[in-house]
């Protein structure tokens, strides 16, 4: 291993055999056993598990939770770890932490690890709060010695001094966690493993916590894995990213392009679906429904939505019933599902009363304020009050970057997608 590197998974996989641990599995284990020790052959179960999706019906009793994971970490790095619920994200943790052992491949790393998984790990519920440091020091080889000369700093940044020498079974979730990422931190491990646990603790800790990481990383020139659904903690936090998508690795790279990437595949925008045929979240009375909307220039043709252009959303909408009184709203979000802009009929216009049948309404913006970027558009149509449609994620916006104030500048990249432009003028 390059010395350079710190963490390096080669060909890393993770199989998981389903159903109940323990019942039906005598029999694929004398197998196993047969086929690997005696014959000297490849496991035979390796050859059937079913990519890890728990949003559809397998037809194998095995699944991959982790397959070819295959990337290096260098020292000091800072790595978020991101995917949805069931991605690998928390098995590939375990298996860099010894908790369970891969399947296939091997890992490699230099150094000492510590890991925090989940709340409360490594600590013993009837010792202290002292006690689990001294233990915790220990297993990761360090002396009574060095542990005693870091208590100060580990009690000061948990907030714990009051329970110091209380069991750690009577600690709430977030102190517990505290205790957890302070021991993790301050024992000068080369590697630091943090899963999803900081989203347990407060917002004046979760900060605390971002910037000891940075710390520990820029200053002490350690390696950190960090594990969130948090996109601004792992914005602000992270220099790379590894995108898991179903126990695979989907993009590797720096970490504004990786969530971008994450940010896209959970955008549930089907642009092969039109908006009539979208599953709604949930049921409503359909009074009003919502089939289309098109972005159209002055001229009613079909545009490409262009940073400070004219632009007119035309919302196609089916009535249901005799003499509806509406009111439709289109809201504008970005990909991290940040609101934007919104747009109800209810603030600009007095009550809307449609006539059964189909017809349409158009939303016109002058200058369109949104720098240049990716965003999805929101529905949602009322009868007296009443939700009759809602469509959550029913349509990309793709902004183009162009001269909003129309004298030959725009905003650097770094800024595109963020923010709202508007006419404004300074004065000296």
């Amino acid at each position: 291993m390059d010395k350079n590197i710190a963490i390096e998974f080669n060909n890393v996989g993770k199989q998981y055999r389903l159903g109940r641990v323990g019942t039906g599995t005598l029999s694929h284990d004398l197998n196993r056993w047969w086929q690997t020790s005696i014959l000297g052959k490849e496991d035979p179960y390796l050859k059937i598990g079913e990519v890890n999706d728990r949003s559809t019906k397998g037809h194998s009793d095995y699944v991959w939770a982790l397959k070819d994971i295959d990337f290096k970490v260098e020292m000091g790095d800072v790595v978020g770890i991101i995917g949805k619920n069931g991605a690998g994200k928390s098995t590939l943790l375990k298996l860099l932490s010894h908790i369970t052992a891969p399947s296939t491949g091997d890992i490699r790393y230099r150094g000492r690890i510590a890991s925090l998984l989940e709340v409360g790990t490594g600590f013993h519920p009837e010792m202290t709060a002292r006690e689990n440091i001294y233990m915790n020091g220990s297993i990761m080889g360090m002396t009574r010695h060095e542990i005693t000369r870091k208590l100060d700093e580990i009690v000061d940044f948990a907030g714990i001094e009051r329970y110091l020498d209380t069991p750690v079974k009577r600690f709430s979730s977030g102190m517990t966690v505290r205790l957890g990422f302070a021991v993790a931190a301050f024992l000068e491990p080369e590697i630091l493993v943090v899963d999803e646990v900081l989203a347990v603790g407060d917002a004046e800790f979760q900060k605390k916590a971002i910037g000891k990481m940075k710390d520990v990383s820029s200053t002490g020139g350690r390696t950190v894995l960090f594990v969130s659904h948090n996109m601004a903690s792992i914005r602000a936090l992270c220099n790379n990213g590894v995108v898991l998508d179903n126990g695979k690795i989907n993009h590797i790279g720096e970490i504004n392009g990786c969530i971008e990437k994450y940010m896209k595949m959970s955008l549930p925008v089907d642009d092969n679906c039109s908006i009539a045929d979208m599953k709604r979240p949930r049921t409503y009375n359909g009074d009003i429904f919502i089939t289309d909307i098109k972005y159209l220039n002055e001229n009613d043709q079909e545009i490409e939505p262009h940073c400070g252009q004219y632009i007119k959303f035309r919302v196609y909408y089916t009535v249901n019933v005799d003499n509806a009184k509406a009111r439709l709203s289109i809201a504008i979000r970005d990909l991290y599902d940040n609101p934007m802009l919104s747009f109800p009929t209810d603030l600009t216009l007095e009550a809307i009363n449609l006539q059964k049948g189909a017809g349409y309404a158009d939303l016109i913006i002058d200058k369109l304020p949104l720098t240049a970027g990716e965003y999805k558009i929101a529905f949602d149509a009322k009868n007296m009050g009443l939700e009759s449609d809602h469509i959550d994620s029913a349509k990309k916006l793709t902004v183009i970057d162009d001269d909003y104030f129309g004298l030959g500048r725009s905003l650097p990249n770094h800024q595109l997608g963020k923010i709202i432009l508007c006419q404004h003028k300074w004065q000296f």
